[in-house]
């Protein structure tokens, strides 16, 4: 069963702000540039417990989805996944456990489960003892039986910018662009 938008391939772009973290989705266009606008969100730095909202836009008067964590203050944070109607799309949540030395998080959706993991240990471990900027960090999401749902992929460059995949056609659209922006949220604290 496909989800009800399923889009296989999308940007996420960060815009610098001093006080807030600004992301657009865009689809792919087939030459590879970033095409139609998918989605606006806002999320103010160190206040990540209270709900990311996307939007049409930047005008911000049209929202479309949005994750909210359950709990505050608990480093295990499960975040849930709304569509605009406040029903529930999926869920993601950090294991911080398994998250001391390699980023592990878990996705639930319609029909399926998965667990993502930063691809490189190098990177992984470089990145939590040395400051470098801009290191590009792949996550790969699988089903416990290793088929692939969903990958993220930031290049390394100046502004945070991801590539999604989503090979899987019951990962909606709405959850992967959460749990991509989750990702760089939450690895920025």
């Amino acid at each position: 069963m496909t989800a009800a938008m399923y889009l296989p391939t999308f940007y996420v772009m960060q815009k610098f702000a001093m006080t807030t973290n600004k992301y657009q989705l865009f689809a792919v266009n087939p030459d590879g540039t970033p095409g139609q606008l998918m989605g606006h969100a806002e999320q103010k730095r160190m206040a990540f417990k209270e709900e990311v909202t996307f939007y049409t836009d930047a005008t911000r008067a049209r929202p479309v989805f949005s994750f909210k964590a359950r709990r505050k203050l608990d480093l295990n944070a499960g975040y849930d996944i709304y569509d605009e109607a406040r029903q529930p799309l999926g869920f993601f949540r950090k294991d911080f456990g398994a998250s001391l030395l390699r980023s592990t998080f878990h996705v639930e959706g319609p029909g399926y489960t998965g667990t993502g993991q930063e691809r490189s240990q190098l990177v992984a471990l470089v990145r939590r003892f040395l400051d470098i900027p801009f290191l590009p960090i792949h996550f790969d999401f699988v089903q416990p039986d290793g088929q692939p749902l969903l990958a993220v992929e930031r290049q390394g460059s100046v502004r945070d910018r991801y590539t999604v995949h989503v090979p899987d056609e019951r990962v909606d659209f709405r959850v992967a662009a959460a749990i991509a922006v989750g990702l760089d949220a939450l690895m920025a604290r």
